[in-house]
This record gives C-alpha cells, structure tokens and sequence, in this order.
C-alpha cells in the first residue's frame, strides 16, 4: 500500500494540462430520456415485486441446511461445502449482471430475466421435493443414528445442481439492478426527486428487514412442521407474483439506456497504462508544457464532477498522455484502449485503494457466515422445546441477530451517534473505517462465545448420551453469539456497504454495491476451503476429524477457535491498512485547497 502522502494531487501545472479538455458542468443535468420519472407512482409496482421476490428466494432458502441434511442426507461437512460454493458463485455473479445491463440491454430486461430464472429454480426444487425420484428415500431414525441413511445419487445431485444454477442467474440478474432501478424512478436534479431516493432507501431495507423476519419465522415453520413441499411451493406462488407485479407496471417504469460498462473502462485504463509503460512523467512541480492529459466531460445517464487529478498509483498516470495521432479534429480519442481519461484512471484508483479494506471483510464474514451452517447443526442437537408443544426451526435462529439488528440501529442512528459526533466533531459519529473495526472486533467475540457454548452443549451431550444425541441443553443458549454476530453485522456489512457507497465516485455506485457482494463471494469460499483443510488435516491416529458427521465426536468448538485466530490477524491487518487509508472526501478538500486559482468543481462529503 503507498503512503498517503503519495496520494496528494498533482502539481498544479499538471491539474491545468488535465483540465485542457475538461469544462466542468455547474450542475448534475439530466439526460436519462423522454420520459418524465414516475417517481412514486412507480413505488407500488417495484417495491412490491422486490418485496414478493425476496420474499420467495430468502424464504426458500433460509432453512436449505436443514434441507440438505435431512431431505438429501448430507453430511454437515459436505452440506456446507456445497452452500459455500453456490453462496460464492451467486455472491460473483451480479457482477456480470451488472455489466449485461450496463453495457447491453438495461436493468429492466436484466430483472426480468433473472426473474424468470429465479422461478424455473424454484419449480425444480419444488419438483424435486415432490417426486420421490428426484431426491435420496426417507430415512428411519434408527438408520440414521447408524449413518445407514442412503445419499444422494449422481442424478440427483445435478437436478439439484441444476436448480442452483438457475437462482444464481437470478440473483446475478435481480441484486445488482433491483435497488438502482428503483432510484432511476426519481429524478436526483428535482428537491422532490432527492427526497423521494432518500426515502425509497429507507423503505427498500425496511421492507428488507421485514421479508427477512416473515422467511425466517413463518415460512422456515411451514417447511420445518408442515412439510417441504408446501414450504418450497408457497415461495414460488410469491415469485409468479413478484413477476406478475413487475410487468404490470411497464406503463409506469422510467428506462435509462445502457451506456457502457464503468468494468470495461478500468480494463481500458490498465491497458492503455501498460501499452505507455515506457513514457516518463513529469516529476512533482516540474513544469513541462509538452504534455498534456486527455479528460473530456463525463458522459452517463447524468453528467458527474471529475474526480481529482492524484499522484497516487502515479504509473497509471501514464495512460492519459496525449501523443500524436491519438486525438481527431473534434477532441475525441480515436482508440480508447491507447488513450484513457483522468477519469478512468482516477476510478482505477479508488478500486485500486478500496481492495486492502475489501479483504479484511472476508475473515469478517467468516464468522457472519456461520449461523447459517454450524450454528444450525449445533441447533439440531439441543433441545429446540419453547413450551410443551412447540420447537422452534433450526433456521429461525437467525431472527435472533435481525432482532438485534432491528433494536441497535435506531439507537445507534437517534441516540449514539448524536452523542459522539458532539465528541468527536464527525457527523457520522465514528469514521467509517473504525465502524468496520468494530464489526470485526465483535466477529471475533461471537465466535469464542460460539466455541465457549459448543463445548458446553457437547459436554452435556456426550455426558447424558441420549440415544439422538440431543444435549438437554436449551437452544436459546445459542443467543449470546448470535446477538454478537448482529453486532458484527450491523456494524462490519452495513459499515461496508457505506464505506463503498462513499468511497467510489457517483458513477460507480452500482459497481460498488456488486463489491460487496464480491466480499460475499470470496468469504464463502474461504469458508470452504478452511472447512476442506481442517476436515483433511484433523482425526489422524483413528480419531474423527473435528468437522465429523456426528457433531458430538467433532470438535466444533475447534474450529471456531481457528476462526478466532484468523480474525485476530486480521484485525492487525486491518489496523495497519486502515491507518495508511486517505477518504475520498479529504482528498477533494485537499484538491480544493490546494489548487485555489484553478477551476475546479469541488463538492465536499
């Protein structure tokens, strides 16, 4: 990582060759289309399609553990390695979602697609828990208690694959297009059209929350006492809804063109830098008239300041140089692959300084990621009884942590924050930085709670040794880590998803929102292959590995622990790249200040 000293502007001498070709509009200005923007009379359609689909998907697979375990009688290890892989895949595929509606056909085709995807998948998982033939047989207690129950076959496992496939094309199609689509239904250069996004965001995650809490009680309970069939069969009724919903609404829909992928422009950048590699720079205040950079006006759905001109990563500097032949009469480049704009570069840069912090997300999620594995098969061997007559679900647990997070919000956002920005003088209260310090700081806690509680529920087990293996230990001593994962969530995702929103310039927005899921992506395949590596290396000399089928010969608790490690040396990572890491908005200010006779469109955050 360079020193932030070295992410300072250029000189001012390069800062006027910059703006050679580059007159900054005074205001955003729209050019999205004809059409005027519904705003709020599109609300009904787009929040109740995104409130019916994710209602199906996350319904549909909030218990898929569960599913795999009992349905398809997978071992814990192999269930978790198959939602791994499939939650990594659909986590990497909005970006290619992303770039199909940018560059090619639009976000509405795009969502509706995917729609269509996303119910095909669902219909064969409901087919699949409907013929007989398509998953394992049932299995008696007692056959799997002696590991007799029969796994699934070759044919069973690609219909399931298959189905999979088909939600990840979905949800590649529907998240990164959902929320952007919604917000080009308001017009952002109107007072009204800056209310209305701000308030479409506030209703997008309180609808979000809401889904969440009905998947995770009611529809998790149909499928855990009623049956899989009418827990499949009611979330893909929902999604021939949301579908149904979504085109009812063309009439009202505002569609921005596709106008060119911001991905394709950082490849042009590291190319053009590459093929000028061999080109000197002008060095800090050297005054060199010869060389002049090429960056137009930006050109989008709404014209955007620049960026400012930095020295930071200065080698990619090299590819908006100007040499002959590379520019026509009329200003424009003639190969976009020769010649990049300080633009592109400068987005380059923001990806570029943005990765370090990235990654110390994936360790972070690690332990977010367990309650939905491991939490769930230690789950499965307490005693679930709330009263006499009712268990609760092994995938209602979750609701824990979205309790916490539902309670903690407000009284961060009302209460906490107004206290500490009298302190601290930063309107957020905490810098986002530390606010994802904090998340990892709690990730860590939840997993030695996580592994204080899984010793404890073995012990029982192990001493009491039911002939089900069920420690008569209540599952609501389970609560304690998921309330210290709600922390971790509400202050290390939601402390991402701010940190990339903010961090990348306006036309990037969308990309930013496809990096978080990236972080998704790769913590899951992290968590696959730290799973592969203990379940290989542990159990030698006749003991069973600490991921083993029966969780009671395991030591789960073990594993918890190695995450502990791992997330101790990546919060001194985190540390140290954090503490080199310079905003996005000191860095305008600084241009600001520093450039104070040149003509720049400085807006501070």
């Amino acid at each position: 990582m360079p020193s932030p000293s070295s992410s300072s502007p250029l000189p001012e001498n390069d800062v006027r060759k910059a703006l050679d070709h580059h007159s900054p509009p005074s205001s955003l200005q729209s050019k999205s289309g004809e059409r005027k923007p519904g705003g709020w009379k599109s609300m009904p359609y787009v929040l109740g399609m995104e409130s019916f689909e994710r209602l199906a998907t996350i319904g549909l697979l909030a218990n898929f553990t569960v599913f795999l375990m009992t349905v398809f009688h997978m071992t814990q290890v192999s269930s978790s390695y198959l939602i791994y892989i499939w939650s990594g895949i659909g986590n990497f595929a909005p970006l290619i979602g992303a770039y199909i509606s940018d560059a090619h056909i639009g976000k509405f085709w795009v969502i509706a697609f995917a729609s269509f995807a996303s119910l095909i998948g669902m219909v064969m998982l409901t087919l699949i828990v409907a013929i007989p033939s398509l998953h394992p047989p049932p299995c008696t207690h007692q056959q799997a208690q002696l590991n007799q129950c029969q796994g699934p076959t070759t044919v069973h496992m690609g219909v399931l694959v298959l189905a999979l496939g088909f939600l990840t094309i979905g949800s590649g199609g529907i998240r990164p297009c959902s929320l952007p689509f919604g917000v080009d239904q308001f017009d952002p250069t109107t007072d009204e059209g800056k209310k209305g996004i701000n308030s479409f965001f506030n209703w997008y995650y309180t609808t979000f929350t809401i889904i969440l809490l009905i998947a995770l009680t009611l529809v998790v309970y149909i499928q855990d006492q009623v049956s899989w069939f009418w827990g499949f069969t009611i979330p893909t009724f929902l999604m021939v809804c949301s579908i149904v919903l979504y085109f009812v609404g063309t009439k009202m829909y505002v569609y921005v063109k596709p106008e060119g992928s911001i991905m394709s422009g950082i490849l042009q950048a590291f190319v053009a830098a590459f093929k000028k590699r061999k080109l000197k720079l002008p060095k800090a205040n050297e005054n060199v008239t010869e060389v002049k950079f090429y960056n137009p006006r930006s050109k989008g759905a709404y014209d955007v300041p620049n960026l400012p001109f930095t020295n930071q990563f200065r080698f990619l500097n090299k590819a908006a140089i100007i040499l002959d032949g590379e520019i026509t009469s009329d200003g424009s480049r003639i190969s976009p692959w020769r010649l990049a704009s300080v633009q592109q570069i400068e987005e380059v840069k923001c990806l570029l300084k943005v990765i370090p912090i990235l990654v110390s997300g994936i360790i972070c999620f690690i332990s977010i990621g367990q309650q939905g594995t491991f939490t769930i098969s230690q789950a499965l061997k307490m005693d679930r009884h709330l009263g006499p007559h009712f268990q609760i679900p092994p995938g209602s647990l979750a609701v824990i942590s979205m309790i916490t997070i539902g309670i903690w919000l407000p009284f961060y956002d009302r209460i906490l924050v107004p206290s500490l920005r009298k302190i601290t003088k930063i309107e957020t209260g905490i810098t986002l930085l530390q606010r994802i310090g904090i998340g990892i700081v709690f990730s860590i806690s939840s997993m030695v709670v996580a592994a204080m509680v899984e010793k404890m529920r073995r012990d029982s087990a192990t001493s009491h040794n039911k002939p089900d293996g069920v420690a008569p230990l209540s599952v609501l001593w389970l609560t304690p880590q998921l309330v210290l994962m709600g922390f971790a969530e509400a202050f290390g995702i939601l402390g991402q998803i701010e940190f990339f929103y903010k961090e990348f310039p306006e036309n990037m927005k969308s990309f930013a929102n496809s990096m978080f899921f990236v972080v998704i992506g790769m913590s899951s395949y992290a968590s696959g292959a730290l799973v592969m590596i203990i379940h290989k290396v542990t159990g030698k000399n006749g003991r069973p590995d600490w991921l083993t089928k029966n969780i009671n010969e395991g030591r789960v608790d073990y594993f918890y622990y190695v995450i502990v490690g791992l997330g101790v040396v990546n919060m001194v990572y985190f540390l140290v790249v954090a503490n080199r890491y310079q905003y996005k908005s000191k860095m305008e200010a600084i241009d600001c200040e520093s450039q104070i006779d040149v003509e720049l469109n400085c807006i501070k955050t």
